[in-house]
């Protein structure tokens, strides 16, 4: 059986975009084989070693703020064909249990994270790029909902880092590689038909690599 390369698709956006959300529904379309999803959400320095802003605040929306070398060797793992185990990055949040995540090598793996655009050695080894956008405001409304449920921050934290952290990033890092995505997905009221035709084109993908193995 010949061994055939998976098919990395890159997925970023800025915070709030719904990069997530799109992700948990396409994934859903494929069996769990066939598809790897695996998030820089996962890799962040721990806590104390996060930059700080000039007010002394942990700033996750930086570069620095990645294990980077950590990220890439597990993506290179699955290309290799290797399951991967991590622990569940929680942001220090007290009212979430850190899961064992295992990640298995499947023909299509998934790489999402705001940086990976930005990283070359990550940019590299995509076949598909993928941008999804969203209006400032939606995304900011998105960010206060998942701040809240997810890392336990209040409002007036959320807006905070939004304004000091969230936006200079976007506008720094994210953005200005938004002119090399394959695909560039609005996301503001609906995708169901841009995920309707990402989900084909992965599909053939599947196939042909399930072909080129038999044969």
């Amino acid at each position: 059986m010949n061994k055939s390369k998976p098919y990395l698709v890159g997925v970023t956006g800025g915070s709030g975009s719904g990069k997530t959300f799109i992700l948990k529904k396409l994934v859903r379309e494929f069996n769990r084989e066939d598809i790897c999803l695996i998030s820089q959400d996962n890799y962040y320095v721990p806590r104390d070693m996060q930059p700080k802003d000039e007010n002394g605040k942990s700033n996750f929306d930086t570069p620095q703020s990645i294990d980077l070398d950590a990220y890439v060797n597990d993506i290179s793992t699955l290309m290799d064909g290797r399951k991967v185990i991590r622990k569940e990055y929680t942001y220090n949040n007290p009212d979430v249990v850190p899961a064992m995540l295992e990640f298995n090598p499947a023909p299509i793996i998934i790489v999402e994270g705001i940086f990976i655009f930005y990283y070359s050695r990550l940019s590299d080894l995509l076949d598909l790029k993928i941008f999804i956008d969203a209006k400032d405001h939606i995304k900011l409304k998105r960010r206060i909902i998942r701040d809240k449920e997810e890392r336990g921050y209040n409002l007036d934290d959320v807006l905070y880092r939004y304004e000091k952290h969230v936006i200079p990033t976007y506008e720094k890092y994210i953005e200005p590689f938004r002119h090399e995505a394959d695909l560039i997905i609005p996301n503001n009221s609906h995708f169901d038909k841009a995920l309707e035709v990402l989900i084909a084109f992965l599909k053939t993908r599947v196939t042909d690599r399930k072909y080129t193995q038999i044969n």
